[in-house]
Formats: structure tokens, C-alpha cells, sequence
């Protein structure tokens, strides 16, 4: 389910933290440098590194656009890239002169938050280049950062333990001690909960070797609430990064102990642990809109990483992969489905003639009786009926279009997908009409966009129709 496609090694020293746009992975190291590669072939790109920092560089994040990359150090600045020529945009020198830990950008790319070793905050003005607000904790270093992806608040996670939640006036709205020997990572979840726009899952790790999946709620008249979904348990030293694919469905972890466990979200199941890395996992992160994730460690090392489509061998696993095309079934597959359906006295008839997917689907009344020679007429016609609901499961599979491959405006297909302001990938046709009728504000989130300029998505064009082709009517021939 899960393969290694390539790993990185440009780094001189341990890597701390990694990050992707829709177009480029970011990483960080201590050997002081930022390193920005192409999504599409993990190339590095030509501008790469980025030099600027004194000391080690602890954290790295891109705006919601993809234009702009943070990144955060121990030389107490938080500097800010413009991703397109890794020129440098601006320098943001935290009040305390601290170390800088954290960094990450609200969605609407109107505040960068920035936490450091004295536990300080500070909210910048991305425009201004100001500082907004600032705040602190109570105890312990800021080492962990996440934003609602409603932008309404955000959580901080301390080497105390404690993971807190503030608004953008910084008024801190619920403090809670999640982790006994401190936080060292804390993610959200893109996916509301159930629907609900007030309801997210958090996922956060800690030193005491566990990860801990929340469900956050900011609806009246029950305020701001954090209350425990699950702890997940594998690892077997602190944990210290965590992170959510995009559907929601799973998160990944990096551990001391040299692993990397991918969860299921909901159960709570260890489905992979992958033991690559030689040295402590530092950090991991999904790519947004395709299945990779990386995973970066103190060996020098980032992997990427790849999910796989599930192998079908099972009823059961059939109903979990409806998109899966039959026609890719092998001979194998095809007697495992004889037997789910009370067919095991056909196996070896199928099997003697070489009876895969394809050959499945184009069995006929006359086939059946006058090539395989199946005498008894219910078991074909118990076969024919079976087949029957395999074409209808295949219809459904090519009209089940992934949500992140529909434009929130027309809510097809998507051809041309584009990036706004928001953060947002949006049919380009459909976002030029939206702001030609003069609404300049996000279609997702109602704020005003802070920029008009489209760029494109072209990694989610790419996925939309790597999907495309693994659709058996799209693979159709129209003269056939």
C-alpha cells in the first residue's frame, strides 16, 4: 500500500522539518539552509538552497497560495521566500530575540504565527509586516503550531504539555495538559467533523510516545471545547510529528524510535509501520492534493513516499476500492470473487482458461455454456448476474469523482484548476466569472482575497487525470 519512490540527501546535517505547496516540498536543517524541490520530479530546484539564516532552521511553512515559504530559527528571525526565485521578501525579528521554533500562516495568508523558546507568540501582519498581537504561555518553549482551517482560531503546543487555543486577538480561549513530558507536533485536520464547519479533528504528539486525535468544537453556546477521540499507541519512544492526509482518513507519525506509523484516524489501527530512517524521525507531512507524504530524520534524510491502490482479494476489499478498474483483475482475483459469491466448484474451470478481469466481463450466455462448458443452467445464470453487478459497480466507479477534483463553484469536473488567494484550487473559467461579476471575496471562506491573481495547480491537473486514465470509460475507444 505504501512504497518509497525517492529519497532526498542534499542536506548536510539533521533535518528538522518538511512542507509542501501544491507545486514544491520544502525542507529544513540544521546545516542552516532551506531546500525547495519540484513536486512533479523531486528535482531541486535552481535557486535552491535558500541561505540566510545564522543558525539552524527549525520550522518551514508555505502561505496557502504557494508563493510565499516561512521559515523559522534558532537565530531568533522568522524570514520570509518568495517561492517563485528564492528571493528573500522580508525578515521578521522576534521581539525576545529568542529562538523561533514555529511558524505557520493562517489560511486566508492574512497572519503568520511565530512561537519561540520563552514562550512568546507573536501574530504578524503579513501585509504590514507588523506585529499584530503577541501573547505567551505560561511554561515551557513554543514548539508546536496549527491553524482551524476555518481561520477562526488556532492551537499552540508547549514542551510543558499543555496545548493552548487563541483567537486572532490573541485572547487565549481554552488551555488544556495534553501531554504529561511535553507537545512536540499538533496538526488539524482539513475535513470538518460530519459536516459541522464548527467541529475539526487535531492530532498532536508528544514525549510521552503517543499520539492523541481531538475533536475541537468553537460552536455556541458550548464555546471553545477539547475533548479526546482517540489515543493511538505503536511507538515506543516519543513521538515527534504527526500529521493528517487530506481526506481526513489517516495520520502519519515520526518517532525516536526510528519509525514511521500510519494510522487510521477513525479505529484507531495501525495500517503500515515503516522502518526506513536509521536515526529519530523529526518530522512528516502530506502532500495536499496528490498520495505522497515525506518524512524527514536525523540521518540526513528526507523519504517520499507514495501510496499505493489496494490489491483486491477480497469481497470486501472491493466495496473499500469501488474506483479500482475489474479490468485489472488478475486470474486470482477472479476466483476469489467466484468463492465470495458461492462459486468455489468454478475455480478451476475459470482458472484452466485463463479467465482474468477482462475476460470476466465479456463472458456471455453462450460463452459460458459453449466454451467453458458449465453445464448446470443456475450456476450460469447465477454467474451472469454476479457480472451483472460488477458492470453496474464499474459504472459507479468512474461517476464517483473525488471531492478534491471538483471546483467548489460549478462543482464538476475540473479541467484547468487554478489557485486563488484562499488557498483554494478552483475551475479557471468559473474563478474568472466570480471576480468579473466583481466578488473579490473567497468562495470557500467569504473573506475578502487579499490578491486576484490566478495561478496554476498544475500537480491537481496532473492527478485529475492520472485518475482519468485508471477510468474504464474514459480508457474506451470511441470507434470500437
Amino acid at each position: 500500500m505504501v512504497k518509497l519512490i525517492c529519497t532526498l540527501t542534499d542536506h548536510s546535517d539533521d533535518i528538522n522539518y518538511c512542507a509542501f505547496s501544491s507545486s514544491f516540498l520544502a525542507t529544513c536543517s540544521l546545516d542552516k539552509t532551506i531546500r525547495l524541490y519540484c513536486l512533479s520530479n523531486f528535482e531541486e530546484l535552481p535557486y535552491s538552497p535558500l541561505k540566510g539564516h545564522t543558525y539552524a532552521v527549525h520550522c518551514c511553512c508555505f502561505s496557502p497560495s504557494g508563493h510565499i515559504l516561512a521559515s523559522c530559527s534558532t537565530d531568533g528571525t522568522t524570514v520570509l521566500w518568495n517561492t517563485q526565485n528564492g528571493l528573500k521578501l522580508a525578515v521578521l525579528e522576534h521581539p525576545s530575540g529568542n529562538p523561533v521554533r514555529i511558524c505557520r500562516f493562517s489560511p486566508d495568508s492574512l497572519y503568520l504565527v511565530s512561537g519561540a523558546a520563552d514562550g512568546s507568540v507573536i501574530l504578524w501582519n503579513v501585509q504590514t509586516l507588523k506585529v499584530h498581537r503577541s501573547g505567551s504561555v505560561q511554561d515551557g518553549s513554543l514548539v508546536a503550531c496549527a491553524f482551524a482551517p476555518n481561520g477562526s482560531f488556532f492551537v499552540t503546543g508547549s514542551s510543558c504539555g499543555d496545548l493552548t487555543v487563541w483567537d486572532d486577538k490573541m485572547r487565549c480561549l481554552y488551555n488544556e495538559k495534553a501531554h504529561d513530558l511535553g507537545v512536540t507536533c499538533c496538526d488539524f485536520s482539513s475535513q470538518p467533523v460530519s459536516g459541522n464547519k464548527q467541529e475539526f479533528q487535531m492530532a498532536s504528539s508528544g514525549q510521552d510516545n503517543v499520539i492523541k486525535i481531538w475533536i475541537v468544537s468553537s460552536a455556541d453556546p458550548i464555546g471553545m471545547e477539547l475533548r479526546c477521540k482517540h489515543t493511538l499507541s505503536g511507538h515506543t519512544a516519543p513521538v515527534l510529528a504527526c500529521a493528517f492526509s487530506c481526506d481526513g482518513q489517516t495520520v502519519i507519525s515520526g518517532s525516536v524510535d526510528k519509525t514511521v506509523i500510519i494510522f487510521e484516524t477513525n479505529t484507531g489501527n495501525i495500517l503500515h509501520t515503516l522502518t526506513q530512517h536509521t536515526r529519530y524521525v523529526t518530522t512528516c507531512a502530506f502532500a495536499p492534493d496528490i498520495p505522497l507524504f515525506a518524512t524527514g530524520s536525523m540521518d540526513k534524510c528526507v523519504n517520499i513516499w507514495q501510496f499505493e491502490p489496494k490489491k483486491l482479494f477480497t469481497e470486501t476489499a472491493r466495496k473499500e476500492s469501488p474506483k479500482t478498474s475489474i479490468e485489472n483483475w488478475s486470474e486470482e482475483d477472479v476466483s476469489v470473487w467466484l468463492c465470495n459469491h458461492g462459486l468455489k466448484a468454478l475455480v478451476e474451470i475459470f482458472q484452466k482458461n485463463n479467465i482474468d478481469g477482462k475476460e470476466l466481463l465479456s463472458l456471455t450466455k453462450e460463452s459460458l455454456a459453449d466454451e467453458l462448458k458449465i453445464e448446470s443452467l443456475g450456476l450460469r445464470n447465477k454467474v451472469l448476474r454476479n457480472i451483472e453487478e460488477l458492470q453496474m459497480e464499474r459504472k459507479s466507479a468512474c461517476e464517483a469523482v473525488p471531492d478534491e477534483f471538483l471546483c467548489p463553484i460549478t462543482k464538476e469536473l475540473m479541467k484547468e484548476p487554478v489557485i486563488a488567494a484562499d488557498g483554494y484550487s478552483y475551475e479557471k473559467e468559473a474563478m474568472e466569472n466570480w471576480i468579473v461579476n466583481k466578488r473579490h471575496s473567497s468562495p470557500m471562506t467569504n473573506l475578502p482575497l487579499q490578491r486576484l491573481v490566478l495561478t496554476p495547480n498544475r500537480t491537481l491537473k496532473m492527478a485529475i487525470n492520472r485518475w482519468l486514465e485508471t477510468q474504464p470509460v474514459h480508457n474506451q475507444n470511441p470507434r470500437s
